[in-house]
């Protein structure tokens, strides 16, 4: 997997951001990461003989997922011209039987 680079855009899980003015609102963006449901394949579990990785790797795994929901959600907000997401949230739901989406979703703003 390509890592996506973040756009420069602030993510707030705060509905304003002391210091800055909201001067324009310009809706809901929206970024999501797809998983397998398989614990080998994402890299949880031993393919050799099946133990589990170590909980810091599984933190790591964790994170790395919901930070490439968070990047994509970013980039979405820079492609509408926004430099912030503000009120962020993170959903997840398994899409079938074999795979499960996090998602990042907030309002793109424009501040200053």
């Amino acid at each position: 997997m390509n890592p996506i680079l973040p756009a420069r855009v602030l993510v707030a899980t705060a509905e304003s951001l002391p210091g800055l003015t909201i001067t324009a609102v310009l809706g809901e963006v929206i970024g999501v990461a797809a998983r397998s449901l398989s614990p080998y394949s994402e890299g949880l579990r031993s393919i050799a003989d099946g133990s589990p990785v170590a909980p810091e790797r599984r933190i790591e795994l964790l994170t790395r997922c919901r930070m490439e929901a968070v990047n994509r959600m970013r980039l979405a907000a820079s492609a509408r011209g926004a430099n912030a997401v503000i009120a962020m949230r993170f959903d997840h739901r398994q899409v079938t039987e074999t795979s499960n989406e996090i998602c990042a979703y907030g309002t793109a703003v424009v501040v200053s």
